[in-house]
């Protein structure tokens, strides 16, 4: 043991003199995991060494989106309720000379091959966390096979984020509990920790702060792709000038409503008129946002019949009124028996709630046949979050 602390000191590349005890503990956990059951026969070394991970991951939907105000540092305050679905990404990494990024797959041509890269960034931010020495090579090659559209709404990008911390997780040996690649999501991107996690969540803050929920059943789900892409960041502001001009008014109404109550009041000698609704728009009260507890009700009884009707998604309005042609999409899953439809996240894609796997699939071809998107698939959930597939791996003497 003695002598394994000392090999993991001199070969970890960890800056002990920060944090001895954590650095220690960090190269203990990458040379015992690198190793993985080492065999020593007379003067010799029998050892597998791990050269390539490769992770699956979850695209999801926004089964209730509630948006606050604005905060101070721009981003919005949420209570959202996430659910997984079967549609997935994969992304494989391996030890390299310089960092990398590659993709293929749908919507590949419109993915950042660069530090924008949420990937790269979710690999950075792990190496930030446990220090350079747990990586055998200086750099690492992603390789991202896609099947989530992008800028869709589904957060294609923070799974593929997700899908890098696990696998680094994996062929560096760091050796990190979910909890742990948690904190690190949390850092590269609002709905990272959720796509590691999988599954039905509530979220909370930016949507950062997951915990999982009570839920029964499996749901059936029709995705309806649109052709155009919808930036998160656009939707947001498209939302804030909505309600901004929702408060004007409320204002204009209210200044007219005060004028008659107070006319009313000076004749009957009475007391002047309440609050008003512009002040409490003002106030924020108006969009503060609360969890559903019918929704989670639903949620727990397992009846998709139940749960269409409570999707809820504040973002919708902000990103109809930048794709109008959405609003006939969301009418035609409706007209054709959908549960619920709702547009997903900041959209552009449309998510339709079906009573069954038969059900899913008419409503999948009648929305085919009123072209209202640019393709339809049909898809399950809850699903896993992030899951390690079987690495890839070398045996060396």
């Amino acid at each position: 043991m003695e002598m394994l602390k000392r090999l993991c000191v001199l070969t970890s590349r960890v800056d002990v003199s920060a944090n001895a005890e954590t650095a220690l503990t960090m190269a203990l956990r990458c040379r015992s995991v690198k190793g993985m059951d080492s065999a020593v026969v007379g003067d010799r070394y029998d050892q597998i060494i791990v050269t390539a991970v490769t992770a699956r991951v979850p695209a999801k939907v926004n089964l209730q989106l509630s948006v606050g105000p604005p905060r101070a540092d721009g981003y919005h305050d949420l209570v959202t309720v996430f659910h997984a679905l079967a549609l997935f990404d994969e992304v494989t990494v391996a030890p390299a000379e310089t960092d990398s990024v590659r993709v293929s797959g749908e919507g590949a041509a419109s993915v950042p091959l660069d530090g924008d890269n949420l990937a790269a960034r979710a690999v950075a931010a792990l190496t930030d966390a446990v220090g350079p020495g747990c990586r055998d090579e200086p750099g690492v090659a992603i390789e991202i096979r896609k099947r989530i559209p992008v800028a869709a709404g589904l957060a294609g990008g923070s799974a593929d984020a997700a899908g890098a911390l696990v696998a680094c997780n994996e062929l560096w040996g760091t050796g990190l509990s979910q909890q742990e690649l948690a904190e690190v999501a949390a850092r590269v991107g609002s709905d990272v920790a959720f796509a590691l996690l999988g599954g039905t969540a509530i979220g909370l803050g930016r949507g950062e702060q997951v915990t999982p929920a009570l839920v029964s059943g499996t749901y059936h789900w029709v995705l309806a792709f649109a052709a155009e892409q919808l930036s998160t960041a656009a939707v947001y502001a498209a939302c804030d000038r909505l309600r901004a001009t929702q408060a004007d008014r409320a204002t204009q109404a209210d200044r007219a409503t005060q004028a008659d109550r107070a006319t009313q009041a000076d004749r009957a000698d009475g007391d002047g008129p309440g609050e008003s609704a512009a002040g409490r728009w003002a106030d924020g009260s108006w969009a503060e946002p609360q969890l559903s507890t019918a929704l989670m009700a639903a949620l727990r009884s397992g009846d998709p019949t139940e749960v269409g009707p409570l999707l809820v998604n504040d973002l919708e309005p902000a990103a109809v009124s930048l794709l109008p042609r959405l609003r006939r999409a969301l009418a035609a899953g409706r007209e054709h028996g959908a549960l619920g439809a709702i547009v997903s996240g900041s959209g552009p894609t449309c998510a339709y709630l079906a009573r069954d796997g038969a059900h899913a699939r008419d409503l999948a071809v009648a929305l085919t046949s009123a072209d209202v998107c640019r393709s339809v698939i049909s898809v399950t959930g809850p699903a896993p979050g992030a899951t390690v597939l079987s690495p890839a791996a070398d045996q060396r003497w």
